[in-house]
């Protein structure tokens, strides 16, 4: 009769030694670059998503046809940031779901930080520029400013 008690016990506190570890993994401070991510603005995307020095980004949410690639952050702080990337643009001819993407390095300028008002607590940037350095897409301009979501 003492077998199944002694078996309950040890499944018991098998149990609750695990739901202590759980617990306490659970709890870990978050890491350096999610801290800083808290701190200053952050990029929010098309699926509202918070994001902080992110290597891609669509900027055509409704479409998928300008993707920014390859970026590399310079600066990331309270007032801006800056990376230069690659902006991938699909440039729709004959239509756009038999266009042929194209490449055009860029620097990409993110400004103006507000509060978001999804998650007021937190800062988003709300305006990017981008600046082609050579080539760019047919009727774009030098710099296009394009204003971000909230």
């Amino acid at each position: 009769m003492r077998k199944p008690v002694v078996g309950t016990a040890i499944g018991l506190g098998t149990c609750l030694l695990l739901t202590a570890a759980m617990t306490t993994a659970s709890a870990t401070p978050p890491t350096a670059a999610a801290a800083r991510a808290v701190q200053h603005p952050v990029l929010v995307d098309c699926l509202w998503h918070q994001r902080y020095r992110p290597t891609d980004f669509i900027v055509a949410c409704g479409d998928g046809n300008s993707v920014l690639k390859s970026m590399h952050w310079t600066r990331w702080d309270d007032n801006a940031a800056v990376a230069q990337g690659v902006n991938w643009v699909n440039d729709c001819k004959p239509y756009c779901a038999a266009g042929t993407f194209h490449g055009y390095p860029v620097t990409i300028r993110l400004d103006r930080p507000t509060a978001w008002k999804k998650h007021a607590n937190v800062e988003q940037f709300t305006r990017m520029s981008l600046t082609y350095r050579d080539a760019r897409p047919e009727g774009f301009t030098q710099v296009m400013t394009i204003p971000l979501w909230n």
